[in-house]
């Protein structure tokens, strides 16, 4: 166990202490005891490292809004305790530190196993109105529905300790910690780089997973050009506790016989010796061969001059209005007002909504305001969404119009309520 700083990650090891060092990583809404079934196996070879999310299992609630950050919190765990090199296993989240320590810091990696992982995790706006929901109610109806995500129908059934266990690991995390991590996977796009990871990599994913599923696990083993494909029959999201015998021997074979030597170029490192031959484990359901499929490295771009404000502006654009929002304006642009679309993106979004000065929260109490003033009720609704996502709550909504109110006039702040109740009724509302 360990007392944690703001800049590291709650942690626990298990196994001998001169053994390669093997880290996984856990999923939103987990913790470390995710991966308890896997761990009496992987101590005969590794000594296993495992750490918490901010605020998940009792940790200190140090929010962490990306996966890039996570992955420089859990460095420098590592730097604090003497490690340099090892073996990683991640799931979903945990599966883009993975990805973020492949690409950012492969002299550090040996092997690299993603489990329910993805380049992309589903859209930005999936994630954010997950965010809203957890602001305004509070963790519940996300603890509520985690069983439907995370297991098959049949194993939650058969299962009630394990379906509630779930349920309470999530109820018991941090709230701001798990709307952080919720901007994380926002935010978290790698399609363009995966030419770029040279570490072998094992992909594993549920046969039944909804969530980051087959269709997923293959554009990483299409985008990366040493990894195999694994698909584990009967499972869900959460494949290491619905199959964790089939897990493990996954990842028995996959860390003992792909385990990469030291970069050359890394200076004061010595290379960890290769796991031994992987012990015979008991019978666990037949699995495909794995397979897999070569691509080449993705072009780098080339800077050349100051960046093109319209490529700030179209991704600050879709991050605070939503992917959809923008499609929507993007498709509906012709010859006529593509210029126009053009105009706005690069310079609204791209100029003036990404100078550094105002956060976010203000930007949008100025835009509601500027709204209400106007008249502009369509754009009231859309910008009031972005309110939300920004993190203003639904109270602070109200006080913003009704600061409004004695500004601009009461029949417009009369018409923005009505306008404002509705999308925050349709935002806050639990998915069921």
């Amino acid at each position: 166990m360990s007392e944690t700083p703001p800049n590291t990650l709650q942690y626990r090891f298990d196994g001998p202490e001169d053994a390669p060092v093997l880290i996984l990583g856990p999923s939103l809404g987990t913790t470390w005891h995710m991966w308890d079934r896997q761990v009496p196996e992987l101590i005969k070879q590794w000594r296993v490292f495992r750490f918490d999310l901010p605020g998940h299992g009792g940790a200190p609630a140090y929010p962490a809004g990306s996966a890039a950050e996570l992955t420089a919190r859990l460095l420098t765990t590592l730097e604090g305790l003497g490690v340099q090199r090892f073996g990683y296993a991640g799931c979903a989240l945990g599966g883009a530190v993975g990805i973020e320590l492949a690409l950012r810091h492969p002299e550090r990696l040996a092997s690299l196993a993603l489990i329910a992982a993805s380049p992309r995790f589903g859209t930005a706006d999936e994630f954010r109105q997950r965010g809203v929901v957890v602001r305004t109610n509070g963790l519940d109806p996300i603890a509520r529905s985690a069983p439907d995500r995370w297991f098959t129908g049949g194993f939650a059934a058969a299962q009630p300790a394990i379906t509630e266990w779930a349920v309470q690991m999530v109820r018991t995390t941090d709230p701001g910690c798990y709307i952080a991590a919720c901007e994380a996977l926002a935010s978290f796009d790698v399609r363009a780089e995966l030419g770029s990871v040279g570490v072998p990599t094992l992909v594993l994913v549920g046969s039944e997973d909804q969530v980051t599923g087959p269709a997923e696990a293959r554009t990483l083993v299409a985008g990366i050009p040493d990894a195999r494909l694994a698909v584990v029959p009967g499972a869900s999201h959460l494949v290491p506790v619905e199959q964790p015998a089939a897990v493990t021997d996954l990842l028995v074979r996959h860390f003992s016989t792909a385990w990469q030597p030291v970069f050359e170029t890394a200076t004061g490192q010595t290379a960890l010796p290769a796991a031994a031959t992987a012990p015979v484990l008991a019978a666990v359901p037949p699995q495909p061969a794995p397979v897999a499929e070569i691509a080449p490295p993705a072009p780098v771009p080339q800077a050349q001059g100051r960046p093109d404000p319209y490529d700030t502006g179209i991704k600050v654009r879709r991050e605070v209005l939503g992917d959809a929002h923008v499609d929507g304006e993007l498709a509906r642009a012709d010859a006529f007002s593509g210029d126009f679309q053009e105009f706005v993106t690069r310079y609204a979004w791209g100029e003036v909504w990404d100078r550094p000065v105002l956060d976010r929260r203000t930007r949008s109490c100025v835009a509601l305001t500027a709204l209400v003033a106007g008249g502009h009720l369509e754009d009231l609704a859309s910008h009031t969404r972005a309110a939300l996502r920004n993190g203003l709550t639904p109270d602070e909504i109200k006080e913003v119009l009704l600061q409004a109110a004695v500004y601009c006039g009461v029949p417009a702040a009369s018409s923005a309520f009505r306008v404002a109740q509705q999308v925050v009724r349709e935002e806050t509302t639990p998915q069921e």
